[in-house]
């Protein structure tokens, strides 16, 4: 029923397919299970967008922090305060690094379908990590939206990360169009300033 419904969408005009976090995280089954991304239910939907050429944007996990305890040793201890909901730490939840290998293996059991790892794949801290999931799969690829925080704390290696993958990378910011936002992924990609505030880079 999703797929044929699916399949309408795309036929009247539908450009792709996005996938929230949640699934992974708090999508359930009726038997009250947690939907892997990886479920073999959800073959036909992803079968489906590789056949009719549409690429499925799939937002996975979310940065490291939010998986580690609010303490005083996490960096987004002042934002997980704001939004306690974003925090995904304890045994209720899978571990991020769970979750992102559940990702990898429907990129790899669809080898026809383009899959884009939304927020730098959400590994933005590890780019050697992020660069053999590229290598390993073909037909996946990141954006860096709401992502240049991490990015940013790794000048040179995020430079030649980005001049070795710069056909898989593509450009996004997480928020609706705002010239604040605009002008800070400028700075950050056009010039060679550091130690600068991205605060206005993302979110609504």
């Amino acid at each position: 029923r999703e797929t044929e419904r699916l399949r309408r969408s795309f036929e009247a005009g539908a450009k792709g397919l996005k996938f929230h976090k949640t699934l992974g995280l708090s999508y359930r089954d009726k038997d009250g299970k947690l939907l892997g991304i990886d479920d073999e239910r959800l073959d036909p939907i992803w079968k489906l967008c590789g056949k009719m050429g549409r690429p499925v944007m799939i937002h996975t996990a979310d940065p490291a922090a939010f998986f580690t305890p609010l303490d005083r040793y996490n960096e987004r201890w002042h934002e997980l305060n704001e939004h306690p909901g974003w925090l995904f730490f304890g045994d209720k939840f899978p571990s991020r690094e769970e979750l992102l290998e559940q990702r990898n293996r429907a990129i790899a059991k669809h080898p026809e379908t383009t899959f884009i790892g939304a927020h730098f794949g959400n590994n933005p801290e590890d780019l050697e990590t992020v660069g053999e999931w590229l290598d390993k799969y073909p037909n996946f690829y990141v954006d860096i939206d709401a992502r240049i925080n991490e990015l940013g704390r790794q000048p040179y290696s995020c430079r030649r990360f980005f001049i070795k993958y710069q056909d898989r990378i593509l450009f996004g910011t997480d928020t609706t169009p705002k010239a604040d936002a605009y002008r800070l992924y400028y700075r950050f990609m056009e010039t060679d300033d550091e130690y600068f505030d991205t605060a206005e880079s993302h979110h609504r």
